[in-house]
């Protein structure tokens, strides 16, 4: 053994006691893993197909502190592969290189295949993540890409097609308090039950960051309170951010917050946003509560506010606190001074009971594709009219299927420009129906 590998032994037997509280509690299998169940639980598709020795390419994408990188390591292990680690914010092409030719090496020399674990793969150029292409078509090198952002616009779709996608979802309140009673006991401690609920509930389903702040909690409590963890150590370790939020408040001021801008008062919107913020909400909760409120609460009536909630969310991925109370608020403003209509979320409920409660109807002839040899001789596309053809931009034709009759699911209100969004295929209905030409070429 030589003197570096004596050094890193005792580096590593030092940070295994002393590290970072969420790296000394990383899982060492996949049966000590939290959460995400439906992959790497018992019959998870991952986890079969690690321990069955047939993993392939994979991309995980999830929330931070969902578990990207731990699921790369444990899944490399269980197939027996060797591990090679790359952070896309740090490597480049020579990196990358000299993962390809360490891999080809090691195969011929071992027959020990190599997994490429790449984090934050998005933040690869289109040109680097050319360059895995073809290790990973020939199965030199199978990747475990992890990514926060949507890999279907930051992931090239060459690599994407070579790569199984799957979704992590953030931890839910029983895996963060599961995770939490593993940290008291690391540290030796214990916690009150309303301590554990503020850890939980300001976590916001990051595992990472609710086991930081278990760290510096459990320290003041050892220094205060013989080790017991309380609300005020949580919301010192937190800069006092959570000291007036327990999980009731939580939820009942996220309630005000939706249904003040439901009431169009901005006012009262931004107080509700600020009081979360400041006992110490992450800001992703409130975008994405705003990004929902803007489809069922404004729809129609406004079809931009979706637009700004969405612009509000990415703004707080891309700039994060304190600057991103700018745009949270300017969404609530926004939204709450726009114009209201719920057409949209009772289109959709009227929608849903009736695909659910039957019949399953076929799709009428004439609207099935037509683009393929023999698909006019079974009647497919035959009498379709082509809305453009027409001056008005709308031909009298029905598309829902016959056996659901004349029901109609989408009722616009009179609200905002939702009143009169749908004038103009009224005066349509109205003036163009008598003009429609019958027997006209019809458009395949």
């Amino acid at each position: 053994m030589t003197a570096d590998d004596l050094f890193a032994g005792a580096a590593a037997d030092r940070l295994s006691s002393r590290g970072p509280l969420a790296a000394r509690l990383r899982p060492r299998s996949l049966d000590d893993v939290v959460g995400q169940q439906h992959l790497v639980g018992p019959g998870g598709a991952l986890r079969v197909l690690a321990e069955e020795d047939r993993l392939t390419s994979v991309i995980l994408w999830g929330p931070p502190g969902s578990g990207k990188t731990t699921l790369a390591t444990l899944l490399a292990e269980a197939s027996s592969l060797h591990l090679e680690r790359l952070s896309a914010v740090t490597a480049g092409v020579k990196d990358v290189r000299e993962v390809i030719e360490a891999a080809r090496r090691r195969l011929g020399e071992s027959s020990m295949r190599t997994v490429l674990f790449l984090d934050e793969v998005h933040r690869f150029n289109r040109s680097q993540q050319d360059l895995l292409l073809p290790s990973v078509e020939e199965g030199l090198l199978t990747l475990i890409g992890a990514t926060t952002e949507n890999p279907f616009f930051e992931v090239n779709a060459p690599l994407l097609s070579r790569s199984t996608l799957w979704r992590l979802e953030a931890l839910d309140a029983s895996a963060l308090a599961s995770l939490v009673e593993r940290g008291l006991a690391a540290e030796h401690a214990t916690a009150t039950t309303e301590a554990i609920a503020m850890l939980v509930a300001a976590s916001d389903g990051d595992a990472r960051a609710l086991l930081t702040t278990l760290e510096v909690a459990t320290t003041l409590a050892h220094a205060r309170n013989d080790g017991v963890v309380d609300v005020e150590c949580v919301a010192d370790a937190r800069d006092g951010r959570v000291l007036h939020q327990g999980a009731d408040e939580h939820y009942d001021q996220a309630s005000a917050l939706i249904k003040s801008i439901r009431g169009s008062d901005p006012d009262a919107g931004l107080y509700w946003m600020v009081r979360l913020l400041e006992a110490g909400e992450s800001p992703r909760f409130i975008a994405r509560r705003l990004v929902i409120l803007a489809s069922e609460d404004v729809g129609m009536a406004d079809p931009l506010s979706l637009v700004v909630a969405e612009a509000a969310a990415r703004a707080v991925e891309f700039i994060g606190l304190p600057e991103a109370q700018l745009t949270l608020a300017q969404a609530v403003v926004h939204l709450a001074s726009a114009p209201k209509s719920n057409s949209v979320t009772t289109a959709l409920a009227a929608a849903t009971a009736a695909v659910r409660s039957g019949p399953m109807a076929s799709v009428p002839a004439h609207l099935r594709d037509a683009h393929y040899r023999g698909a006019s001789a079974l009647g497919h596309g035959v009498g379709y009219r082509y809305p453009h053809d027409d001056p008005s931009g709308w031909v009298d034709q029905r598309y829902l299927p016959a056996e659901l009759g004349d029901q109609r699911f989408y009722e616009p209100s009179p609200h905002g420009r939702e009143g009169t969004v749908w004038a103009w295929r009224e005066a349509a209905q109205r003036d163009g129906s008598e003009g429609v030409a019958e027997g006209g070429e019809a458009r395949r």
